[in-house]
């Protein structure tokens, strides 16, 4: 797919790995928006740049359609989705106290999997709408955020394992889903990257997280982040597929 003026919107993109996927977005001449909660967060993120920021809970359906729609006026119909909006939230299955809290387990289901349901399938009817572009009938492409957890879950990594390893199943089918439209779907399952997701590990287990990792000798980058995501809205042969950006770690029980 060709980049530059096509509509783009990232969610989570006030932050992290959803903000250095929009910079990258940005520098190849796409036009960017982006979806976080926090007004101040997000104002923060897009000053200075050409970039749109929306505040917006991706849980909340209603401000979602809302959203989008405010961006295909803006600058077109969406054409590439890249979902980044998620939480970790440690829990433990069976703690101290008994069982897990399963409305605090259902949040975590809910902005990661069903936040990402909700803005894929309008973003992906924005493509449908607007038709096919190119030679070989393409009409967009959506990037979800997996995780080496959808592999290796850790303990106290319940939720957010489940979280991701759904997304990874829900990429391949809504592949194969949307194939008929000329949208690809894939996700990115990125190890331990330096973002704002690890600063609340303590130290003793990012240092043991760092070990188990082959080679860089090092966390990811978020740039190597938004660097694949640009790649992956290039190669038409991306498609159905989770891709492992992740030093070749893999936790240990």
């Amino acid at each position: 797919m060709e980049l530059n003026g096509i509509g783009a919107v990232v969610t989570g993109g006030a932050s992290g790995l959803g903000l250095a996927a929009a910079k990258a977005l940005l520098r190849e001449g796409a036009k960017v928006s982006i979806l976080d909660i926090g007004e101040s967060r997000v104002r923060q993120a897009t000053a200075g740049t050409e970039i749109i920021g929306y505040e917006c809970d991706v849980t909340d359906e209603e401000k979602v359609s809302a959203v989008l729609g405010k961006a295909r006026d803006v600058q077109g119909p969406t054409r590439i989705n890249v979902n980044c909006a998620g939480i970790a939230a440690p829990l433990s299955l069976l703690g101290r106290d008994g069982p897990v809290d399963l409305e605090t387990y259902s949040r975590v289901l809910q902005i990661n999997l069903l936040g990402t349901v909700s803005v894929m399938t309008k973003c992906a009817e924005q493509m449908r709408s607007a038709g096919s572009i190119g030679t070989e009938g393409e009409s967009g492409v959506v990037i979800n955020t997996s995780s080496s957890a959808a592999y290796d879950g850790m303990p106290g990594m319940g939720a957010y394992a489940a979280s991701k390893g759904a997304i990874r199943s829900l990429s391949l089918s809504a592949a194969r889903e949307f194939a008929r439209y000329g949208i690809r779907v894939n996700s990115i399952a990125p190890g331990p990257f330096e973002t704002g997701l690890v600063a609340d590990i303590p130290e003793d287990a990012l240092d043991a997280m760092k070990k188990m990792t082959v080679f860089p000798d090092r966390f990811g980058l978020p740039e190597e982040f938004g660097s694949l995501v640009v790649e992956v809205c290039r190669n038409l042969a991306f498609n159905g597929s989770d891709i492992r950006l992740d030093g070749a770690i893999r936790f240990s029980p």
